[in-house]
Order: structure tokens, then sequence, then C-alpha cells
């Protein structure tokens, strides 16, 4: 193997002579390959970064390196390509240099589009540093820059626009976006990260880098235009220059050198033209071990003049997973399911040998029921609703669903590990039961039944809904959320509220219904822009905002694209109840925060006031999904409270305490995952099924609320 490797550097060496390359590489060991490769070029264009650009500089930038090279007049705008021939302005292709988009020119404008979005970075790119890197900011028309806000990049085809799962560039830009990308991702690596900006699978590479960019980067070779740009930036005798290139533009295939794939072009020869022999046909696939979900493979070595260096598997003729050894186990696969396997060869060049010869085998047939479902407890009762929750089951396949039922009747199934059950009668005792079912239909037992009362009804005093939470971020954008919470004694259906914003503080605008949706008490609701991405905020949601693409009145995603200079209202039949932020205020007064309504607080407010509200640093999202209420009518003490053993080691944690109790456990990202009773008898919880961590515990008594930390060793 050491003699095949000398050989074949040799034969690298004497194509580095006979191949033209950019003198910029020079002192790159162009031999390398993987993830070594890619810490070398990230080490260069790191070190040859040398101009630092402001935000302002970029503008200077765009008009040296995005001139129409058939009229110096234009700059050409990325996404779009039409020329001028229809009546929508946003597509065209190119626009009057002097038609930037600073604030007077009107329409007809162009911007400074980040190509890799300021939100989606970890963290936000800002407009310095990666936020004013001019090898990602290309010119673009303002409508559009604005209708591609920080979608994700998605497969698509023909011209640029939203596609179901994001934002496709075109068939023209689809390579320059790949390899800015790749650019991004050397430069300022993991806060660039290509699976935070694109819908694609990291499956295949080791590290973030998606299968999208790297067809992208195949499909849609370089172009004299990015390579203008890329000599413009090396030469800082420009002001506007960087000092650094992009490597992907010199040589596409260097992508391929460091994350495989198709091959692109390789533009210096220097690797392709080295080795044109392929490995041979892998051989003696065999299949064993098959259960309902996975398949182990095992196959003989393929040989090469080089080196073989891994092998594609394929599953039905689809490249499904890669393997840098003869082995490799499928997973994810559906029980007793029939499936045709091949073995491809690869090595450094990647040269690829002949397919293996079709083997056929299949999973085992599922015919094992999950567990019977536990631990079925309930929360927010009030006199006709409340809400049950268990703990996930376990199966040999996966539970899909679980099936409730109320007194021996089947009423409902979820795949969720909870049910809100409304439409009940005051003060009546429910049997409560759960079965869980698999993708093959194979159904548990059900579970004992728990009884569950509902309340009289009686009213508590506090007769209406209104606003909890508020975000409006400082750092990604679209993740702006608003919590509604129910502190009544009854269920409270949605139809007849909704919410509006003040635009810049003038008139409300953008109507938007909250729909035929039930909150029992207790419970809250939260509506999120239709772009957040937030893990947090995506598991509190129960309702998006329209998407940033829609038509008036709710345009660029209105109301729930408020920006702090924008006042929300809750309204019940047309009618504002609560508010958050000074009406008819046109100033930032709420931008970058998160609000927090006061425990002590139990109605809504036309007016704005502060001490009713914790003021929190903008992104602070971990308290939305709940709120914890310190309402009492009566005076109830916890100082005899205690919890214990705390950090637990065992299965239970102990509680001792002078009054009847609700228990809630949440993880730390807000989400609950029980909620009991005790009292001074029934004193301790079943955490068994806990993963090891932390958790938040709710305490509440009659309308008084306590939290405490629990640590699960």
């Amino acid at each position: 193997m050491l003699k095949k490797l000398l050989s074949f550097y040799c034969l690298l060496c004497i194509s580095f002579l006979t191949f033209s390359q950019e003198q910029y590489y020079n002192n790159v060991d162009l031999t390398l390959a993987g993830l070594q490769l890619k810490d070398a070029l990230a080490t260069k264009i790191i070190s040859t970064h040398t101009n630092f650009l402001s935000y302002s500089d970029v503008w200077v930038a765009c008009k040296n390196t995005d001139i129409n090279p058939e009229n110096s007049n234009e700059v050409v705008l990325v996404y779009g390509w039409e020329e001028g021939r229809d009546q929508d302005d946003s597509n065209d292709r190119t626009r009057d240099i002097t038609r930037q988009d600073n604030g007077s020119n009107g329409n007809f404008v162009w911007n400074r589009e980040h190509v890799y979005p300021k939100s989606l970075g970890e963290p936000n790119l800002e407009t310095s540093g990666p936020g004013a890197d001019a090898h990602h900011l290309r010119s673009a028309d303002r409508t559009t820059n604005t209708s591609r806000s920080n979608k994700k990049f998605a497969e698509g085809s023909g011209n640029s626009g939203s596609v179901s799962n994001g934002w496709y560039p075109g068939d023209e830009w689809k390579g320059d976006v790949a390899r800015m990308m790749m650019y991004m991702y050397l430069r300022y690596g993991d806060r660039c990260a290509p699976n935070n900006v694109g819908d694609g699978s990291t499956d295949m590479t080791e590290d973030n880098m998606i299968d999208l960019f790297l067809d992208w980067n195949v499909q849609d070779p370089v172009t004299q235009f990015e390579k203008d740009r890329n000599t413009y930036h090396e030469n800082t005798s420009n002001s506007s220059g960087q000092g650094n290139r992009n490597p992907f533009i010199d040589n596409p295939y260097l992508a391929t050198r460091i994350w495989g794939g198709d091959s692109a072009e390789d533009v210096w020869g220097i690797y392709t033209s080295s080795d044109s022999e392929a490995p041979t046909q892998p051989t003696n696939v065999i299949a064993n071990n098959q259960t309902t979900t996975t398949i182990d493979l095992n196959w003989s070595a393929s040989d090469d003049n080089v080196e073989v260096t891994g092998y594609n598997v394929y599953v039905d003729d689809v490249l499904t997973a890669q393997s840098s050894n003869v082995s490799f186990q499928l997973t994810s696969l559906t029980p007793n399911t029939s499936y045709a396997i091949q073995i491809e060869a690869l090595d450094l060049i990647n040269n690829k040998s002949e397919k293996s010869t079709v083997i056929n085998t299949s999973t085992t047939n599922d015919t094992t029921a999950p567990n019977v479902p536990a631990n079925i407890t309930a929360s927010n009762i009030s006199g006709t609703a409340f809400k049950i929750n268990w703990t996930t089951t376990t199966d040999d396949t996966a539970v899909t669903a679980y099936k409730v039922f109320v007194d021996g009747s089947l009423i409902g199934s979820t795949p969720d590990l909870s049910y809100t059950l409304t439409g009940l009668i005051f003060s009546t005792s429910y049997q409560i039961s759960l079965s869980a079912k698999d993708d093959a239909g194979n159904e548990s037992e059900q579970s004992d039944a728990v009884t569950i009362t509902t309340t009289d009804g009686q009213s508590n005093g506090i007769n209406e809904l209104f606003i909890s939470e508020y975000a409006e971020p400082e750092v990604n954008g679209s993740n702006k959320a608003i919590e509604i919470v129910n502190l009544t004694a009854s269920t409270v259906n949605l139809s007849e509220y909704s919410i509006q914003k003040q635009s810049n503080g003038g008139s409300w605008v953008s109507n938007y219904p909250l729909g035929n949706f039930n909150i029992v008490t207790g419970d809250v609701f939260v509506i999120v822009n239709a772009d957040t991405d937030d893990s947090i905020l995506l598991d509190a949601a129960d309702l998006f905002g329209p998407p940033t693409d829609s038509a008036a009145p709710y345009a660029y995603g209105s109301p729930l694209n408020f920006n702090g200079n924008d006042p929300i209202g809750l309204f019940k039949n047309g009618v504002l109840i609560d508010i958050i932020g000074i009406a008819g205020d046109s100033s930032k007064h709420i931008e970058d925060v998160t609000y927090r309504r006061k425990g002590t607080i139990s109605a809504p407010n036309t007016t704005f006031t502060a001490n009713e509200w914790e003021l929190l640093d903008g992104n602070t999202f971990d308290d939305f999904g709940s709120h914890t209420s310190t309402l009492s009518t009566n005076t109830i003490s916890f100082e005899s409270f205690k919890m214990f053993p705390n950090p637990v080691n065992g299965d239970k944690i102990y509680f001792n305490t002078s009054v009847d109790s609700r228990v809630s456990i949440y993880t730390v990202l807000g989400k609950l995952v029980q909620s009991s009773k005790v009292t001074k008898t029934k004193n301790s919880i079943d955490i068994s099924q806990f993963a090891k961590g932390i958790y938040l515990v709710k305490i509440n008594s009659g309308k008084q609320f306590i939290s405490k930390k629990l640590i699960k060793n």
C-alpha cells in the first residue's frame, strides 16, 4: 500500500508541473483529501483575508464585481432571469448600477443579498465579519431579496422562487450559491454550517456539508462571472478586495475531493488525469442479522491500483449510504419489506467500480405489540375539560399512535404524549385508559384505567384571556412569538379571537384569526412566525403566522413580522382587549426583547403597563409553552414543602407537604413530561423512565406556584 501511495504522490507532483494551477495555492498541500484538505484550504483563505470590509464597503465591491459584462452601467442580479421584457421588475436579471437601495431611490432598486442569511448563522452573522464578507454578498432585486428572506435553500427547477421546503435560487445560480456556501463554511466554520442554510442530508459527509450543495456544484459549472469576482477579491490593490479567494470557484473538484459525491469539474486536471483505473467490483455481498428495521451487510474488499477509499451502498438502486470499510448496517427500514442491495467501490480520485451483483433480502415481520402505556396523569382540569399525559411507550420497531378510551369507549388517537378532552360534564368522574399501536398495526392491551374528575365549574373570578409572553429576538429575526394564557375556570374556544399589529405605531392592520382551537384552563396558546427555526418555539407552537410570501393583508408574514415598533393587540370579536407595546408609538420600544407577564396578573389591559411584565433579554424562549401564575385567594405556605432526594439516583422522588399539591415536571426546554398529584399519604412520583439530566419541577397548590430544580443522575 505504501508503494502505491508513493507512486500516486509522484504522479501528482508530475501533474502539478504539467497542468496550470492558481499560484495562490502553491503553499497548500493539494495531495491531501477529505477533512485534511478542508482544513488546509481553510487555513489558506483565513490567513490571506487581510482586508476586512465594512458593510458600506460592500456597495463598492458589488459595483465592481457584479458589473454586467455586456453593459457597465448595470449590475447583474442574483436569482434574476428575465431581461426586462415583462411587467415584473422583481425577476430582472440586471439593474441600473446607480439604483442601489439607499432609502431614497424608490422602487426598482437593488440591494446587498446575504446569500447566507445573517439570521441563519450561529450566532447571527450581523453586518461585519462574516456578515460583510463580499464572497457571499451579491446584488439582488430588493423585492426578490425580501421574498427570499431567510428561507433555506431547497431543491427545485427552472427559475428562482419559493418552493415547498424553502428557496430555489434558479438553474443559473444554484452552482454559484453552492460554492458560496462552501466558501463560508471553510472561512467561518460551524458558524456558517451548510445544514443550517440548506435543506439536504449530511449522511454522506464527515461534517455538516449537505448533498444539495455538492449536487449543485456538479450540475452548474463555474462561469467567467464567478472567476472575475474571485480575481477581484484576491487583489487588495482594489479598495474592496479582501485578499482571499474562493477555492471552489478555482476548482470545483476540490469539493469532491473533500466531501465525495459525484465528480465536479477538475479545472486543474491534477486529480482526474492522474488515475483513470476504477476499483474492482465488490463481491460476496451477504445480508444477515435481519430485524424488523435493520439489516447487516458484509462484502469482500475491492482492489485498486492506488487505494480503495470507500464503498457506496445502494438500496433499490438508490444511493443510501457510504462506508469506509467492508460492512454496514442499514437502519430505519420498514418491517416485512424486501430490499435489493448493491455495493460500489470508489477510490481517491472518485473512480467507481461496477456495482456488485444484486442480492435480495427482507426485514422480518413485526408481530410484537408495544408495551402498555403507563404513568397516566391529568392536568388543566376544569368543569368541562382536562388534559391527560403519559410517558413514552417502548416497542421493538416504533410506537406510532396512542388510542384514548373514556369509560371503555374509544374517543380518539394521537401520536403525541398528551390528549385534551373537552365538552365534559361538571363534577363528573371519567375512567381514562390508553393503548399503543406500532406501524405494523400491533396494538398493546389497554392500560389500567385512572379516574379523573372535573370540577364544579364555578368561576374563579378570572373572565378573559390575555397575552402572557412576547418575543422579538435580537439575533434571528424570524423567531417571533406571542403566547396567550387561559386562567379562567373554563375551556375557551378561540374562534372569536384574533391578533393584529399597529404597523410602525400606526393603525391596526393584518387581522389574523386564531381559529377554532380550544384552550383548557391553565393552558397557553402559542403563535409563531412562519419562518421560526428555534427548537423551543417550534415545540411550543400551536399556530404559525402567515408565510412571508403571503398576499395582502398578510404580506411579509404580517402580523407575525413585528419589528419592535409594531404594538401587538389581542382582539375579541374585533374589539381590542389586550396589548403589548405602547399604542401609537412608532419607536423601537419593544425591540430585541422578551416580555413575560408577571404571575400576579389576572386580566388583560388595553394600556401597556410596564410593571405588569418581566423584561428579559432577546432570544429568551425557555418559558414559551407554559405560564406560571402566582395568583392566590388563600394564603398557602410552602415553607414546609420538601422534595428529596435531590439529586436522585433511583426511580422515585418523595415529597413532604402539609397541603395537597400538583407537581408538574418539565425538561429544561420547557416541555411537560409528567404531572401528578401529591398528598400527605401519596407522596412519591415514579421517574424511572426519565433520562439523566436536569428538570424543572413546578408545584401548584390552589393558585400558588413555586419552582425547584431536579437533577437525575
